[in-house]
């Protein structure tokens, strides 16, 4: 027969509530108790029942996660640190893929419901507001990005825009002025705000604080930011009459394709044009030249997304509205 709570109580001294409220990260239990509850634990190597303590609570301990792409490296690497986050709060994180599809995430909202899961974590491209107002979700739900600028939700995202004014403003310190970018939003294709829009709009902000008329033959648009597409969009730049100086992709992905096209162009970089990325993935480092570009705090998103949504999910009090986890221009060769 395993370690049971009565054998921990036994060996701390202490009643099986007190070993409950110390298993369960209650606040109000003396210090020198919890010490003696934790190596009791330590030493019989008790496992709570955490499938029965989450029946008790009306809990399935399951969330989920729903991103445009798992194999991104952005959203990889977010999708990682998630999951070890949850690990640590004790939840079982699930994983689901939508494509950025509208019908597949619709799909995902219209799936999930309270009896599989606690709450949903998801990160949307083609949703609006008032498919998650129709969809009948009964579980808590906090959103990553600004794909939904809506206050009723909760959300959690960098400043796009001050950030991009930030990377443009780097590379106008720099010298440059031919500053092309890509990823920008389709002409109309997104009237609901999101991070490509939200960046475009940094990048024109800065252009115009520093004096520097918009060149639209510099603005790359697209949906897709792909490494195959930053290099095929960089090779057409290059092929101004007036090429750009510098070009800031909207990830670090479209940066490693702009990368691989001005090396086959043998352009040097920076010398000769400048490339700025954004996400901070782990090959920024690793490209020739290393590649500078706008890191989002990673870590700080996973636990203000997880937090966010344990507290509601518990009935704790939450600021409803947008979180904003601070983001950092990592310099390196590439400007």
């Amino acid at each position: 027969m395993g370690v049971t709570m009565h054998d921990v109580a036994q060996l701390a001294g202490v009643s099986q509530r007190t070993v409950s409220n110390v298993v369960n990260g209650y606040r109000h239990v003396r210090p020198e108790t919890r010490a003696r509850v934790q190596d009791a634990i330590s030493r019989l190597r008790y496992r709570p029942n955490i499938s029965a303590q989450n029946l008790r609570r009306g809990r399935t301990g399951l969330l989920a996660l729903a991103l445009p792409e798992i194999t991104a490296p952005y959203f990889a690497e977010l999708a990682d640190q998630l999951q070890r986050y949850a690990e640590e709060c004790g939840v079982t994180l699930l994983m689901d893929q939508t494509g950025g599809d509208r019908d597949r995430e619709l799909l995902v909202l219209e799936g999930y419901r309270s009896s599989l899961i606690d709450g949903l974590i998801l990160s949307p491209l083609a949703l609006h507001p008032q498919d998650l107002g129709r969809s009948g979700l009964d579980i808590p739900i906090v959103l990553l990005g600004e794909r939904i600028d809506d206050s009723t939700f909760l959300h959690v995202s960098i400043d796009n825009v001050t950030a991009a004014q930030t990377a443009t403003d780097h590379l106008l310190r720099g010298g440059r002025r031919r500053i092309a970018v890509i990823g920008a939003p389709e002409a109309g294709g997104q009237a609901t705000p999101g991070p490509s829009l939200r960046r475009y709009q940094g990048y024109c902000a800065a252009l115009g604080r520093a004096g520097v008329a918009l060149d639209d033959r510099l603005v790359v648009r697209t949906l897709t930011w792909t490494r195959p597409f930053g290099y095929e969009a960089t090779m057409k730049l290059l092929d101004l009459a007036e090429p750009p100086d510098a070009i800031f992709c909207f990830n670090d992905t479209l940066a490693v394709g702009a990368l691989k096209a001005l090396s086959d162009r043998r352009i040097r970089v920076p010398e000769d044009v400048a490339v700025l990325g954004w996400d901070d993935i782990a090959e920024a480092s690793f490209t020739t030249p290393t590649l500078t570009t706008i890191a989002p705090d990673k870590a700080q998103i996973v636990r203000s997304a997880l937090d966010l949504l344990l507290a509601t999910i518990e009935g704790r009090p939450t600021d409803i509205g947008a979180d904003r986890p601070g983001f950092e221009l990592v310099v390196r060769q590439s400007t």
